[in-house]
């Protein structure tokens, strides 16, 4: 199947579920999710995966059902649909998703094990490549990009308090992000396109991931 963007009913059918997130209004529409959203989802990662995952990782479109065994909101459903090439959690991530704010796309680092939080801040503590990360930083939010993630609100222990990227050591999780509202391109061969760039922006920091931070090591249980 090739990718000719997003059906016209997959910015509604996520406005639907936001108002009644229940199996009955999963039951009554997911022929609508599966022909508008989840389909192109997979043709568009089956595209891009060629370009973006040899020698870093591999792509999946994520499941539509949340994890609620921990958390106090039982509503089942996610809200978008997202999907990833990456080789593990945290070292490095081309990432897009698609929901009621229409596609967001981005790159980076979305959680670290204790292994891999160690192994960020050893990079960031030298010179050459914490410098090499703020630049690349630096230069994607110039171009409009977000720099988002999980940060501490005091310094971490064993760095100065005027180590010159405290703010980059104070991160847990660190990435670039951006989004476009619902327009036509969101359902058009545009928004390939719009990935692709996007993707190919972020390839430098998603080289930075994986080279210094890298999937962990710790065994899951």
């Amino acid at each position: 199947m090739r990718f000719e963007g997003f059906g016209d009913g997959a910015v509604e059918f996520y406005e639907g579920l936001l108002a009644d997130n229940s199996k009955a209004y999963w039951a009554d529409n997911k022929e609508l999710y599966a022909e508008h959203v989840r389909a192109p989802m997979e043709a568009l990662l089956a595209e891009l995966e060629p370009e973006f995952g040899p020698g870093f990782g591999k792509g999946k479109v994520f499941r539509p059902f949340r994890d609620v065994r921990f958390s106090h909101d039982k509503s089942p459903y996610k809200t978008h649909c997202g999907a990833v090439i990456e080789q593990g959690r945290g070292g490095g991530a081309y990432y897009v998703e698609v929901g009621p704010e229409g596609m967001r796309v981005a790159g980076g680092c979305y959680h670290t094990e204790s292994d891999q939080l160690a192994r960020f801040r050893g990079a960031v503590d030298t010179e050459i490549h914490g410098e090499e990360l703020r630049r690349l930083l630096d230069a994607l939010s110039e171009r409009g990009w977000e720099i988002a993630g999980t940060a501490l609100a005091t310094r971490p222990r064993g760095f100065a308090p005027d180590h010159p990227r405290l703010d980059l050591l104070r991160h847990k999780s660190l990435y670039a992000t951006r989004t476009w509202e619902p327009d036509d391109a969101l359902h058009e061969r545009e928004c390939l396109t719009r990935v692709r760039e996007s993707w190919e922006a972020v390839r430098d920091l998603n080289r930075w991931c994986a080279d210094h931070i890298g999937v962990t090591e710790k065994k899951r249980r």
